[in-house]
């Protein structure tokens, strides 16, 4: 991912079925967002395939890293910055092995602090707190922050927590001391446009998140 601010930054997770790529791209030109993770959700691979295809490149000329989730063949044939392992994380280190440093390897999937010590063990590039599409509350989801609070002090692995369907909510995420919080209802489904999302998620970090390179393990 680009290089860290002094905050945690935004990541975008989208599927074919919460937007289209054009509304995702005027997303990601609405403020900072270091990265976007495309995952299929409820749409059918041809869908999913059309979407990335649609996404990536233009993501990428905005200084946006894309992941793909769970699908190595599209990630290979889109060009995408990296993969990203929700489903597939019982082959993580394979992975990270095959890809890794070239390209970003990521993790999901994490329920409880043996699995994400595992997890860790395999040297990811960054992992999230949270299931992807899993943002059905305003607020972000007790365990997954208690779990980002607590891999933030102790694992030097970068963290993604995925907030709630609330923009808000980014607050509660960054005072983990996480390195990205993640959007994607807050900003899809909202009552204001994306691109105004994305600037109101970024005005929160800029007055309210802490200064990464003081409570950094």
């Amino acid at each position: 991912m680009p290089e860290l601010a002094n905050r945690c930054r935004l990541v975008l997770n989208a599927n074919p079925l919460s937007c289209t790529p054009e509304v995702l791209r005027s997303a990601a030109a609405g403020g900072d967002v270091a990265s976007c993770i495309l995952y299929q959700g409820d749409a059918d691979p041809g869908q999913f395939d059309s979407f990335c295809k649609s996404c990536v490149g233009d993501l990428q000329s905005q200084q946006v890293a894309v992941l793909i989730a769970d699908d190595t063949q599209l990630f290979g044939r889109t060009g995408a910055d990296g993969l990203f392992l929700e489903k597939g994380k019982a082959v993580l280190a394979d992975n990270v092995a095959r890809f890794s440093p070239h390209s970003i390897v990521g993790c999901g999937g994490i329920k409880n602090r043996h699995t994400a010590l595992e997890i860790g063990e395999a040297r990811p590039d960054v992992v999230l707190f949270g299931k992807l599409g899993g943002d059905i509350r305003p607020e972000p989801h007790p365990k997954n922050v208690n779990l980002a609070e607590w891999w933030a002090q102790l694992v030097e692995v970068p963290a993604i927590l995925l907030a709630g369907n609330e923009i808000g909510s980014v607050i509660e995420c960054a005072e983990t001391g996480v390195d990205f919080v993640a959007l994607e209802s807050a900003v899809f489904g909202g009552s204001v446009s994306p691109s105004e999302a994305v600037a109101l998620a970024n005005q929160l970090l800029d007055e309210h998140a802490p200064d990464l390179s003081e409570i950094m393990p």
